[in-house]
Parts: C-alpha cells; structure tokens; sequence
C-alpha cells in the first residue's frame, strides 16, 4: 500500500478508533471532525490552499450475490435533503417532449443528432434521459453509455414517457446507483457543510431505500457492512442493525 500523505494520517489521528462501529450521528461528527484537517502546506508559489466541500458518500456492503441477476441492486433516489449539486441532464426525445425537456432544464435534447454526438467521444453530462420511443436508437450507445453507468435503463428512472420530470427530478439532485461486482453500493449523501440533521435525514432515508429492494433469493445479513467517508478521509465504520 502507498505511504498515506500527511493530512491523511492527521485525519485518521482525528478520527480515533475508526474500525469500531458507531451510531450515525457519532459517525457524522467523526467524518467532520476528520474534514476540518488540513494539510500544513502552501503551493509552491506561496499561496494557501484552498478548502473545499468535500462530498460525503455512504457504502454500503451488501450479503448478495452480485453475479446472480436476481439479487442485483438498481435504480434510483432523491434525498430528502438533496446532495447539495445540481447534475447536467441531456434528453433523447423530439417533438413537444423535447421542448419540455428544455424548459425542464436538460442540457442537450435530441435523437440521431445527439446519438452521433455521443458515438464521436462527447460525454459532457453527468445523466442521459429517454423517452421508450427513443431506446431503438439510443440502444446503440450501450456498449459506450454501459461502462460509465450513463445508459438510460427503466429501473434507474431514466427510461420514461415523462421526461421532463425526469429532467427535473435528476438535475436537483435525484441519484442512480447499482452495486458493483463486490455487492456494494456507493451514494453521495450530502457536503460536509450540511447541518448533522440533515446528513442523518439522508443517510436514514438511504438506508432504509436499500433495505425495501433487499432480493426475496438473499440469505444470511443483507447488511454486511456499512461506511461513511468525505472525499479525502478515512471512513467510518456503523453499526449494523
């Protein structure tokens, strides 16, 4: 393993006993307490850094089989308390559709244009919402949308006949998620400038999501382990109802 930088190791002296697992509201202020240490360094040319935002990101590890289709996690959600960053939304639709995907806020609206767009190397959005008429053409992007977990799919809401609201919905903040092949699922809670209250809002309202889509076919703890981190800090480790 590479030698942890120096704001890395204050953080974990900071943090104290990561590895033993604590309450939400314990975990928030560990992960806060771990964000207000800085490094004891300026750029070369003199001038402070600056600090920032970090994100906080709850990880869940879950007790299923990530192979098996039937235990796959997917799909999408919308904070109560948002995530405190507006998405860039694009839309595959035309005719009135895509004049209300417009006045709804999405970025770029289109068909074989925007397909083309895409296929010679432009990914400047951070979400792709279509309309079902659409998915014979955007079809064609699987193979380049898949990997960056960008291709419209109807259980991450993405796929829908109401496209403006799903402009909407996305460009407020509204989340996809699926587990990756360890069977863990990653999502953006909130900065670490958000009152405790409402991190603890949204964490709460994550987990429990999770919890309604556990798979019928998942034996033994559906909760193997739950984390809370900022973007540059250790993480946390929670207790596991």
């Amino acid at each position: 393993m590479a030698d942890r930088g120096v704001a890395y190791k204050n953080m974990e002296k900071a943090g104290g006993d990561l590895s033993t697992p604590v309450n939400v509201e314990a975990a928030i202020t560990t992960v806060k307490k771990m964000t207000a240490v800085k490094a004891d360094r300026s750029y070369k040319n003199g001038k402070k850094r600056k600090g920032v935002d970090q994100t906080v990101e709850l990880v869940m590890h879950l007790g299923i089989y990530a192979r098996q289709a039937d235990q796959m996690l997917r799909g999408a959600i919308s904070l109560p308390k948002g995530i405190g960053k507006s998405r860039t939304v694009i839309a595959f639709c035309e005719g009135p559709v895509a004049e209300e995907a417009r006045a709804a806020g999405a970025t770029e609206v289109g068909t074989d244009d925007l397909v083309k767009k895409i296929t010679d190397g432009w990914m400047d959005f951070d979400v792709a919402v279509a309309h079902p008429s659409m998915m014979g053409k955007v079809g064609k992007l699987g193979r380049v949308l898949g990997p960056s977990g960008k291709m419209p799919s109807p259980k991450a809401g993405t796929v829908t006949p109401d496209v403006a609201q799903a402009v909407k919905d996305f460009a407020a903040g509204r989340i996809e998620f699926r587990n990756d092949a360890g069977g863990n699922i990653h999502l953006p809670v909130g900065k670490a400038s958000f009152p405790d209250a409402d991190l603890k809002e949204n964490i709460d309202a994550a987990i429990d999501h999770i919890t309604k889509l556990k798979p019928a076919a998942t034996k033994g703890a559906y909760f193997k382990r739950i984390s809370l981190s900022a973007t540059h800090t250790p993480s946390v480790a929670l207790e596991v109802a």
